[in-house]
């Protein structure tokens, strides 16, 4: 099974991108795909597939309902079927409020005398609801910045791709890449790798030449550089779609570049699912 979340220092649109990118390259494969959508910022999963839910809706259930341990229904009945098969579990404005959720959960746990994880609650989730067994990808696009959300998005995925800005700030975040890996390493007590460092934007400047091969010497595998594909992910927030749907519905014209940028993001896909062992329709065949 492969299990990941993006991060990026940024958080944004990128992250949210790349996300949305590589769960429908899986599911394209044939390969069952389950995104989680627990970033609090509306630009999120859930907007960018766009299924009719109202995140405000107090009454109805979702995540953070069962993360708390107060589900209305089955995991299950929360997925939303959107492109190519993938499943989605929106995201919540009850997000917003998960660490004082989790926090009531935590001290009414210790007034009884009960040993409780703030940080493996989505873990528990996914292992009750049997979710190993119902999909050979989960992916869960985080809030962008340390706290609960992401640190049980990292709990129960235990590995991260981490979409990198080949500029000085990018070139900052990745320097201190390893003291950010160890750091949520020994805050929340599990290992956690990183499956791909993936350069977006990238113009083959000598700046960003530089920084490339300064990142590929840190040892930090980088499967493919990716160009920058501004208008088609523009075109993509605009319709509420993948980068895939995007160019073969709404592109009056096939550009090979950005063909060449979807046979990249497959790549990465592949790429990932070999470091599973998720086997592919090459390996099968």
């Amino acid at each position: 099974m492969l299990t990941y979340t993006p991060v990026s220092e940024a958080g944004g649109v990128g992250k949210t991108t790349t996300a949305a990118t590589l769960a429908v390259s899986h599911a394209r494969t044939g390969h069952d795909v389950l995104a989680i959508d627990m970033d609090t910022q509306n630009g999120s999963l859930t907007y960018l597939f766009g299924p009719e839910y109202d995140r405000g809706d107090s009454q109805v259930d979702n995540l953070v309902r069962h993360l708390v341990g107060r589900p209305k229904g089955s995991l299950q009945d929360l997925t939303h079927e959107v492109e190519h098969g993938v499943d989605l579990i929106p995201s919540h404005n009850m997000l917003e409020d998960l660490h004082e959720f989790l926090l009531n959960e935590k001290n009414q746990a210790e007034k009884l005398g009960e040993s409780y994880s703030m940080y493996h609650q989505l873990h528990r989730v996914l292992r009750e609801a049997n979710v190993r067994d119902e999909y050979d990808v989960v992916i869960v696009d985080s809030a962008g910045k340390a706290g609960p959300i992401l640190y049980n998005a990292l709990v129960a995925v235990r590995n991260v791709v981490i979409p990198f800005e080949a500029t000085a700030k990018g070139q900052e975040s990745i320097e201190g890449l390893d003291d950010l890996v160890e750091g949520l390493e020994s805050g929340i007590g599990v290992d956690v790798g990183v499956l791909a460092v993936v350069p977006i934007g990238y113009k083959n400047t000598r700046d960003q030449r530089e920084i490339l091969g300064e990142l590929r010497e840190s040892g930090f595998p980088v499967p493919v550089v990716i160009g920058e594909r501004g208008s088609m992910m523009e075109g993509c927030w605009k319709h509420q779609c993948s980068p895939y749907t995007y160019v073969e519905q709404y592109r009056d014209r096939k550009r090979d570049y950005e063909l060449d940028t979807l046979d990249q993001f497959d790549d990465l896909a592949r790429h990932l699912e070999r470091e599973a062992g998720l086997e592919t329709p090459e390996v099968m065949a």
